[in-house]
């Protein structure tokens, strides 16, 4: 009984199963759209049909949480941590079930399109990425807050890759009366099912003692913390984080394609293998910044900066500020998104004869350029917090 009180203060679960929900229904989706668009004439109009449907929905993903979200985050900035959370699962459960139904019986792809529907009302992934978010830096401390954001990727990369592994294989068992993917979605809507119960009934938010909830709830007036840094640190975050997402999810949606097509082909269980082997990025960066976490040139080339950024964020603002400086960060991807896509969606379609790898070329040269700003904020934070300079011998 003590194990169960003890774990209802812990975000991990929730974060590991809902991921594996996520990778399960990944697949199950990137393989349902493969065979409704093969019965295409050649392998370059199905990559067109492809392409543009997964443009269009990814563009509905991008713009349809972007009032929910900031009234969810507002919500939550009030004291109501849980809101961002429980709401986002709400959407996920729904909007996951819809695919089951649409596998079942042989809907139409184009009634897929109300699955990023539904999941953006009820405020999607930035919503509930927020949340989860914003609950562990107001559980933390500064010193410990970074560290507890990255074991909290940590824990989705980890899901993510095993939910990925097993998925491929999920999704091709099929009988009689089951068809192929019904299972790996029935999987993903009864883990989302599961999700939504411990976070609406089990999970507990503890903000970092009594003293830390007394000035959460005091710091009513502003966001910026004046006390900490300044505005200019806050645009550098948010110019490397929207930078670094242009890199990583223009050139994800696009591998979402380019591995369906001749020469690779591939089909379900490699679909799953490369949706996993994408997921080790987490764990292997986690340790490289582990094990060279007191050498500050290396950590500059740390491939997951995106929970440095939101550490270095959360200390600019006050605490009762969290929820919504998170969730106008994973917002200010979605607005950029919905131009970058479409970008990247017609230059993939037009290099595919040429260089159908430009894209991904491109998507390397951002990551690079993400560096830049992320690095300013560190130079400027080690200036105020007064470091020296380490002199040669």
């Amino acid at each position: 009984m003590a194990f169960l009180m003890s774990c209802r203060r812990y975000i991990a679960p929730l974060v590991f199963c809902g991921q594996v929900a996520t990778s399960f229904f990944d697949t199950a989706l990137q393989m349902v759209i493969k065979e409704r668009c093969a019965n295409t004439s050649d392998h370059d109009g199905e990559q067109k049909s492809i392409t543009n449907f997964n443009m269009t929905y990814n563009m509905i993903v991008k713009f349809m949480p972007i009032i929910p979200a900031v009234l969810l985050a507002r919500e939550g900035d009030k004291g109501n941590r849980k809101v961002p959370i429980v709401f986002p699962l709400v959407g996920y459960f729904l909007s996951r079930g819809l695919l089951l139904l649409d596998v079942l019986l042989d809907w139409p792809l184009q009634v897929l399109y109300a699955v990023p529907v539904i999941h953006g009302l009820c405020g999607g992934f930035a919503s509930y990425w927020a949340g989860v978010m914003a609950l562990v830096s107001v559980s933390s401390s500064e010193d410990e807050r970074a560290l507890r954001i990255m074991r909290t990727e940590l824990v989705y990369g980890i899901a993510g890759f095993v939910g990925s592994l097993a998925s491929g294989h999920l999704f091709a068992i099929y009988s009689l009366n089951l068809k192929q993917g019904v299972i790996l979605c029935g999987l993903s809507v009864l883990l989302y099912l599961a999700c939504l119960l411990y976070a609406a009934l089990f999970l507990r938010v503890e903000p970092l003692g009594i003293l830390g909830d007394r000035h959460e709830r005091r710091e009513s007036v502003g966001i910026i913390n004046h006390e900490a840094r300044d505005k200019t640190n806050i645009a550098l975050l948010f110019i490397g984080g929207v930078v670094y997402d242009i890199a990583v999810a223009g050139g994800m949606e696009m591998l979402a394609a380019f591995v369906l097509k001749e020469p690779l082909s591939w089909g379900a269980a490699l679909v799953g293998y490369g949706n996993a082997a994408g997921y080790l990025l987490f764990i292997t960066s986690f340790l490289g910044v582990k094990v060279f976490s007191r050498s500050r040139s290396l950590m500059l080339f740390a491939l997951i900066p995106m929970p440095t950024i939101r550490s270095l964020l959360s200390k600019q603002v006050k605490g009762s500020s969290y929820g919504i400086i998170f969730v106008a960060l994973q917002l200010s991807f979605k607005l950029v998104g919905l131009v970058t896509t479409p970008i990247y969606t017609k230059i993939y379609q037009g290099t595919l004869d040429t260089i159908p790898g430009f894209v991904f070329i491109l998507s390397s040269l951002f990551t690079v350029l993400s560096m830049i700003p992320v690095s300013i904020v560190g130079c400027r934070t080690a200036r105020h917090n007064g470091y020296e300079r380490i002199q040669g011998n």
